[in-house]
């Protein structure tokens, strides 16, 4: 199967948004195209067939795709409790609850099996995948039993594209740093990077594009613009979400309008030479 993972510097820079926008472009493009995250940290979860619960994301992004969202596309949500603890959605299914030390602790193996299971069933049903990562890939406390950012990339045997967010400042040192800290078989999967959230006039970027790519050796594949409104709804517990008033729409019209305006900011046949020129699992 070909694919691509959309990895990002933090947690709130765009994945889960940039990841719908994907699945609908792909989609357009006739492409046979399945959204997948292997875990979700977030009370944000919706009821698909059989009264399954999945993460809102990937519901979202299974629609943007034109797909009746499943388990498989998001295969465990950890819904978060007081007293450091959280409910595992397994599958669909809530399990068991486990402290942050019982999961990292005992659920690791279980969870990489679930992974696995998840990617070959996909592997079956669809062309290509588009992978969300969760928070950043260099959390180096956790990094030597982490299951969804490169682990997943590598079970996936995807190319990485990194997303940071210039709105918050700090753009350079976060994408320069996160490489730095990646090993370096997983630095070379890194193919893209993203700067997402970009106000203002884009010509004064340029030099910052040029030095991004003369520092890393890698393209930066796009610089997508504050989508303000794109009412689409947020998954991450960090983001803030604002009451709007707009002109109805159907949440397809939504998912055009995304897609469209995330295409004209990337460099489409770049990405899709990273997809295919990867070799797929």
């Amino acid at each position: 199967m070909k694919g691509i993972m959309i990895q990002g510097t933090a947690s709130d820079v765009g994945k889960s948004l940039i990841v719908t926008a994907l699945c609908r472009i792909l989609a357009n493009e006739g492409v046979k195209v399945a959204p997948f995250k292997s875990q979700n940290m977030s009370n944000y979860t919706c009821v698909i067939a059989d009264g399954k619960e999945i993460s809102r994301a990937q519901g979202i992004q299974a629609e943007a795709a034109r797909l009746i969202a499943t388990e498989w596309m998001n295969p465990i949500v950890l819904k978060p409790l007081p007293s450091q603890q959280a409910e595992v959605i397994y599958f669909g299914r809530s399990i068991e609850l486990l402290s942050g030390r019982d999961y990292r602790d005992h659920f690791y193996e279980k969870g990489l099996e679930a992974i696995k299971e998840s990617l070959d069933q996909l592997e079956t049903e669809y062309e290509m995948l588009v992978i969300e990562g969760a928070g950043s890939p260099v959390e180096i406390n956790l990094t030597d039993r982490e299951m969804v950012n490169m682990r997943v990339a590598e079970m996936a045997d995807v190319p990485v594209v990194l997303v940071a967010d210039i709105d918050r400042g700090g753009v350079f040192a976060s994408i320069v740093g996160t490489l730095e800290l990646l090993n370096p078989g997983e630095r070379q999967r890194v193919k893209g990077l993203i700067i997402n959230k970009f106000q203002g006039d884009l010509t004064l970027f340029e030099d910052g594009i040029q030095w991004l790519e003369e520092k890393t050796g890698i393209p930066v594949v796009g610089v997508l613009p504050f989508i303000e409104n794109h009412m689409i709804e947020v998954e991450d517990s960090l983001s803030k979400e604002v009451e709007v008033t707009v002109e109805r729409i159907t949440a397809d019209e939504r998912y055009e309008n995304l897609a469209a305006e995330m295409k004209r900011h990337l460099k489409w046949d770049l990405i899709k030479d990273i997809i295919h020129q990867w070799g797929g699992r």
